[in-house]
């Protein structure tokens, strides 16, 4: 857990851990995750907190993958008076996500949302030799579109159920913030010390740090 105290008008929260490095070959079935847990408008955070809840403008997951590491990750930037219930909401779907990381309907749309974002990534020739040359310059295997398209259409429920339970495990997160006031921020985090307790029997980590 880290807390930096500023005078803002939002606390800026961050809940995250180790992800892929850029070259695991689960790197596609990554993005279609990201893609129902936060990474679009439909996903299950951004429909909770902001559509359903009005409680942030700004939710959203991401993964970075880097060259022998990488990391996920949940924010949201939200009013002090909002803070806790914005975190117990992510706590909430964090918990479901373990359970059922997508519904065969979320699998579909989210496959083709990452299918649409790729391909309109490429429209232009300067974003092809980008993505071409950064292949090269990774080390990585020059995959033509086609190919990729085949391997986000292959990602499934199963490998989504397994990626999911290993980078989003309990032991594996830390929370970090900015905010006017340190233990507003403390108290906000306890819905997520109880994350992975149904499972603790069962050889789960500690709750989040």
């Amino acid at each position: 857990m880290r807390f930096e105290r500023k005078d803002t008008e939002q606390y800026h929260f961050c809940l995250g851990g180790p992800g892929l490095a850029r070259d695991d070959e689960r790197r596609f079935t990554l993005r279609v995750l990201d893609t129902v847990l936060g990474g679009a408008s439909s996903s299950r955070l951004f429909q909770e907190v902001r559509e359903r809840r009005g409680l942030a403008y700004s939710v959203f997951s991401f993964a970075n993958l880097h060259a022998h590491s990488g990391d996920v990750g949940l924010y949201v930037g939200t009013r002090p008076e909002n803070l806790s219930e914005a975190v117990k909401v992510l706590a909430s779907e964090l918990e479901r996500f373990a359970a059922e990381p997508a519904t065969a309907s979320e699998l579909d749309r989210s496959r083709e949302n990452a299918k649409g974002r790729m391909a309109l990534s490429l429209e232009s020739t300067g974003a092809r030799m980008s993505r071409l040359g950064g292949s090269l310059l990774n080390n990585l295997p020059i995959l033509s579109v086609e190919e990729i398209m085949q391997r986000i259409d292959a990602v499934n429920l199963h490998d989504m159920s397994t990626l999911a339970g290993e980078l989003f495990a309990p032991d594996r997160l830390a929370a970090a913030a900015i905010g006017p006031d340190e233990e507003t921020f403390r108290e906000a985090l306890i819905p997520l010390h109880t994350l992975g307790t149904a499972a603790a029997g069962a050889g789960a980590g500690e709750a989040v740090r």
